[in-house]
């Protein structure tokens, strides 16, 4: 995954801007711009910053986590310096840190955390937190048409995607499209209050880590 994303790296963006997405995106960065005011923020899977744009000016200060060098070079020149940190690292082992965070922010990242991690992956992520953070995640919808193809399911139920570069090298990549029960069943055990929302072609889950 973390070679996929590096190689596609200066493409990543395209993504945003296929044409039937656009009214949904527009409702979604202005949501997201208003979530986080006044917090410090750990975001997770940050990419090339396309997310941390829209709220990193209400936030108190944001520390930004990604796997790839090259997308982390590419958000650096998005953001103004001041308010973001961005560092590399693992979402699964993430680096100690002073602050106690009280939001958390991962953009379509969920999708590709294999279903026997995602447990692991949240208990991580609480441990960064203090209780009664903001956790938000978004992430895609599969809808035909619009989204690639889904090629193959493993024994445990993760979804792959084959996909094709600008340089022609094709990868397989683990996609997974959850559903409002499974999201909300998830997160249940560590949330005090949770709330799901969903746009043509994308949900957002939104919970309060519970004490």
């Amino acid at each position: 995954m973390r070679d996929y994303y590096s190689a596609r790296a200066a493409e990543y963006d395209k993504i945003y801007l296929k044409p039937e997405r656009q009214p949904n995106l527009r409702e979604m960065e202005t949501w997201i711009s208003g979530v986080f005011a006044g917090r410090l923020v750990l975001e997770i899977a940050c990419g090339t910053g396309y997310w941390t744009q829209f709220f990193a000016p209400n936030a108190n200060k944001v520390v930004a986590l990604d796997a790839a060098e090259e997308t982390l070079t590419i958000a650096r020149h998005r953001v103004p310096p001041g308010k973001v940190e961005f560092i590399q690292g693992d979402a699964y082992e993430l680096p100690a840190r002073t602050e106690s965070f009280d939001a958390a922010f991962a953009g379509f990242w969920w999708s590709h955390i294999p279903l026997e991690r995602i447990d692991q992956f949240l208990r991580g992520l609480h441990r960064a937190l203090e209780p009664g953070a903001t956790v938000v995640f978004v992430d895609n919808r599969f809808v035909q048409g619009s989204s690639t193809p889904i090629s193959e399911r493993d024994d445990d139920g993760n979804t792959y995607q084959y996909r094709s570069l600008s340089d022609g090298s094709k990868h397989r990549v683990l996609k997974n499209f959850p559903s409002r029960e499974e999201l909300l069943s998830l997160v249940g055990p560590y949330a005090s209050s949770a709330a799901y929302r969903e746009w043509d072609y994308f949900w957002a889950l939104e919970y309060t880590l519970a004490a």
